[in-house]
Parts: structure tokens; C-alpha cells; sequence
């Protein structure tokens, strides 16, 4: 007798599976009436709507326009109001009770200190109020019953001069709260080698690192963030699809993988996806046409994440309903993508294998098992003798 599957997970069942994310920004994640309180009471009037519904409408309709400067412009007003100790452990306290209340459990979330240095701020204090506001947004996630994890990422800004500096401060702090590296910003004109020096210093400290690679320029910022800079993982990195055959993309049969995809799949290389803000700029066309189907049917290293919860109105159950929907997924490819998120974390490796084995597993056991309860209460009574034939 074969026995039956499950059925499509429900936005609430997709809502409370435990999920690991790997690529979300702070400055991309604020809630709008956060920002309406803190330009309120620090001055700041240059926001272009102050009704929080208005501006959150706002933030999205400027990152959908296709105009880099007004997506650009979204940040600057965000990052003006993430200037001060108690802002930036706003946000961050904020950021963590929001992506618990969505079911994650583990979160990596980046952002680039540099940029937080307006009010006077040193880069040192910059990163202490952050980890500080995570670890109240811990706390009080738990009060509100539920459980999250979250580390933080140090970015350094790909056209400015600081990497260095940066990599040297996420090494300080590295068992204080920051679990990692990353260089962020324009790929074009502005190649990861430029910062050769602080990839060399952090892998000489054992240190982690990621790079935003492979999302508008192509297949040479991989090739070069993992074969001269010698990246962890790849930020976004959904361009590989360019060294993928285009006979095949429509399925995993008779695919033919150039060498860089190649080498990305044998070396189980994480891919940090993030399908909506790839929608944005212009990495696919519809979910249905996003390189993730493909590269999951390949089995390559593929995570889900958020990149700009504000500006791609997203949140990670989001992201896999509009996944669910384009290419039929279960809670069991939910699981897949999740578990490949917890293997690639930037934590110890005992520490991920737990939270595999106690949190993520456990978690998604019991979401599937409760198709079983359903369908015993949908289905009629069964005779003792066909009880007797199966047991």
C-alpha cells in the first residue's frame, strides 16, 4: 500500500516551521513606524511620508520602480535614522522579536558600521549597541514564546577604503555577538579583489566571511570572490545560472554545468538566495522563472533569505509561500532549504549540528505529522479486517 504525502503546507504551518536565514540587512529590515519615531525625535525631516502605512507603501513602491537611485535612496533615509546607541538597539532589538515571531530560529543579519558613524558614534560602539539589541530582542522573543539565535555579520562597502578596519573589528568581536565578514555595495566597477587585504587578514584569524557576488554582474564576481578572494559563501550568487546550459534550465535532465557551476555544486558552496529582491533587480522575471528551481533540482547548496524585509515587503514565510506556489514545494523542501542554511552557518560546527538535529528536524517532524490527524478525522471509519490486513 503506498502510502499518502502530505499536502501543501498552509501560510500558518509555513509561518511556524523553524527557519534559518542567512542574508537579511538591518538597515533593510526597520518597521516604518520605527523610522517615523526616531526622524521624530532626533530631527530628522527629510523622510517622504510620515504616516507609517504610507511610508512602508513608500519603501516598496521605490525599491519595484526599477530606478537604482530611488531604491539607492531608501537606505539613505534608513541609515539616517540608525545614528545613535539607542537607535541602533532599537532596530536591532526590533529586528530580532520580528523574524522570531516568523519562525526563524537562527538569523545571520549584516550591516556595514561604517555607515552608523554620523552621531559621533566609534566603530566599536556602533557594533556594542547592536549586539546589544539582539540579545533583548532574544529576550524577549522568549517571553513572547519563541526561540531565536542571532549573530552578526560586519559588512565593509565595496567603494570605500575601510575593509580592512572592518575585518579586523568582526575579528574582536567575533565571540561577543559578530559571527562574520561580508563586503557589500555595487559590483560593477568595484571587484571583491579590491580588498584582497582583509580576505587574506580574516583567513590567516580562521575567521568567516561571505560576498555579496553574482547578483547584477555575473559569472567573473564569483569566479573571483571564491578562486582569489577565497569566500565561505557566495551573497546572492544567482547569476551561476549563466554557467548552467540553457536546454536544461527548464529541468534537471541533460543539464550541462560549465566549470564555475561546477565547482560551486562539488564544493557545496552556499548560495545565499534571496527570490524577491532578485525579482527587484532584475535577476528573474517571476518566481516560476527564478534560477532556485533549478539549482534546488540540481542540488546545489541553496538557502532562502530575506535580503530587505522593508523594501521587498518580505518576511521568510513570504519568501516560501511565493516559492510553495511556483514550484509545488512541501515541508519536506522546506526543510531541505533549511537545513542547508543551519550547514552553512557561521557558528561552530557542533552548535549547527544541535540545532539541526534538536531544533530544526524536531520542528518540521511535527508540522508533518499533523496531515495524519487531518486525515484520520476527514476519513470514514476503516473495518477491523482491513486493520487486521495491514498490521
Amino acid at each position: 500500500m503506498q502510502s499518502p504525502k502530505p499536502s501543501t503546507p498552509t501560510p500558518e504551518q509555513i509561518r511556524r516551521a523553524p527557519k534559518a536565514l542567512l542574508h537579511d540587512h538591518l538597515d533593510g529590515g526597520l518597521r516604518p513606524g520605527t523610522i517615523v519615531d526616531i526622524a521624530r525625535a532626533t530631527g530628522y525631516d527629510a523622510l517622504p511620508e510620515t504616516d507609517p502605512d504610507k511610508l512602508g507603501t513608500w519603501f516598496r513602491e521605490a525599491a519595484d520602480s526599477g530606478s537604482l537611485e530611488r531604491y539607492l535612496e531608501t537606505f539613505a533615509h534608513t541609515c539616517a535614522v540608525m545614528q545613535t546607541r539607542d537607535a541602533l538597539f532599537r532596530v536591532a532589538a526590533e529586528c530580532a522579536e520580528d523574524l522570531a515571531a516568523d519562525g526563524v530560529v537562527y538569523a545571520e543579519v549584516r550591516y556595514a558600521p561604517e555607515q552608523h558613524l554620523e552621531g559621533g558614534l566609534s566603530l566599536e560602539e556602533v557594533v556594542e549597541a547592536v549586539n546589544d539589541g539582539f540579545r533583548e530582542g532574544e529576550r524577549r522573543a522568549r517571553e513572547d514564546g519563541n526561540r531565536i539565535r542571532v549573530g552578526a555579520l560586519l559588512t565593509a562597502m565595496r567603494h570605500a577604503a575601510r575593509s580592512q578596519e572592518i575585518a579586523e573589528l568582526a575579528n574582536r568581536y567575533r565571540d561577543l555577538g559578530v559571527v562574520g565578514f561580508d563586503i557589500a555595495g555595487a559590483e560593477a566597477g568595484y571587484p571583491p579583489t579590491r580588498h584582497l587585504d582583509a580576505f587574506e587578514y580574516l583567513k590567516r584569524e580562521n575567521n568567516h566571511f561571505t560576498i555579496h557576488a553574482g547578483e547584477a554582474f555575473g559569472l567573473p564576481s564569483i569566479w573571483q570572490a571564491l578562486q582569489w578572494c577565497g569566500a565561505d559563501r557566495l551573497g546572492h550568487g544567482v547569476r551561476i545560472i549563466d554557467d548552467i546550459s540553457a536546454e536544461g534550465r527548464g529541468g534537471a535532465a541533460g543539464v550541462k554545468l560549465g566549470r564555475l557551476a561546477s565547482y560551486v555544486r562539488d564544493k557545496r558552496v552556499p548560495l545565499e538566495m534571496c527570490p524577491t529582491s532578485n525579482l527587484q533587480t532584475g535577476a528573474a522575471s517571476s518566481y516560476a522563472e527564478h534560477p532556485i528551481g533549478l539549482l534546488r533540482r540540481l542540488h546545489f547548496r541553496v538557502t532562502v533569505n530575506t535580503d530587505n524585509r522593508l523594501m521587498s515587503g518580505t518576511s521568510m514565510s513570504r519568501e516560501f509561500e511565493h516559492l510553495i506556489e511556483a514550484f509545488d514545494y512541501t515541508l519536506d523542501d522546506m526543510q531541505w532549504f533549511t537545513v542547508n542554511a543551519m550547514k552553512s552557518a557561521f557558528i561552530p560546527f557542533d552548535e549547527r549540528l544541535a540545532m539541526i538535529n534538536e531544533v530544526i528536524k524536531p520542528g518540521y517532524a511535527e508540522l508533518k505529522a499533523e496531515w495524519l490527524f487531518r486525515q484520520s478525522a476527514a476519513a470514514p471509519p476503516v473495518a477491523s479486517d482491513s486493520v487486521a490486513e495491514e498490521g
